[in-house]
């Protein structure tokens, strides 16, 4: 699990200085290929796309007073925002029920499920993310060079496991993409992960 554009959560009603494992499929899709075990605590990030203050119609995922799951862990539910002078929302105030462990659950169902990363323990890293190198333009009838063929976000968030990964080592992270470790300027102090083919989100925002 990798979170690219971070937003911190703080899980308001977990013990403080708690940390506990949970064991997470490295390919939901092929339990064969085994687990790993990731720390949950007090202090997350997840993806600012996954929590929406004012959220509109089939936004299945976090926002005031919403409950989802947090893949793997709990059922999360938004209770409060912080802003900074700005107006920005900066943390997320949540609560979770320690019944829902394991992120199952039967009296009750929720819609969203979204990655986290738990913060003491999360893996800083670098991260590139290309996008198609041309777009078609209807006016001209051509192609032009892509302007945001390439985003660069200085402080992404992994789970600790990627400590394991060698240099040019591919893999998935959780409905982000594929990526790559790069192979030449990634070192062990400066973690440096290359996307290399996006994923769709099932989620499209209306048109205003």
């Amino acid at each position: 699990m990798g979170v690219v554009h971070p937003l911190k959560v703080v899980i308001t009603n977990y013990p403080e200085g708690q940390v506990e494992y949970f064991k997470i499929d490295n390919n939901q899709e092929n339990p064969e290929l085994g687990s790993r075990s990731v720390p949950f605590e007090r202090e997350l990030y997840i993806e600012q796309e996954d929590f929406m203050e004012n959220p509109v119609g089939k936004f299945f995922r976090l926002a005031p007073g919403k409950e989802v799951r947090f893949m793997g862990a709990y059922f999360v539910t938004c209770q409060d925002v912080v802003k900074d002078e700005n107006g920005n929302i900066v943390e997320i105030h949540c609560t979770y029920d320690p019944e829902t462990k394991g992120g199952n659950c039967t009296t009750r169902k929720v819609k969203g499920t979204i990655h986290w990363v738990a913060a003491s323990t999360a893996v800083k890293a670098k991260v590139r993310l290309y996008d198609h190198l041309f777009v078609y333009n209807e006016e001209t009838k051509d192609y032009d060079i892509n302007p945001d063929s390439l985003e660069v976000v200085e402080e992404a968030y992994i789970e600790p496991s990627i400590k394991e990964a060698e240099q040019g080592e591919h893999f998935q992270f959780v409905r982000n993409g594929y990526f790559i470790i790069d192979p030449k300027e990634s070192t062990e102090d400066h973690l440096i992960i290359n996307r290399t083919v996006a994923l769709k989100s099932s989620f499209k925002p209306i048109a205003q």
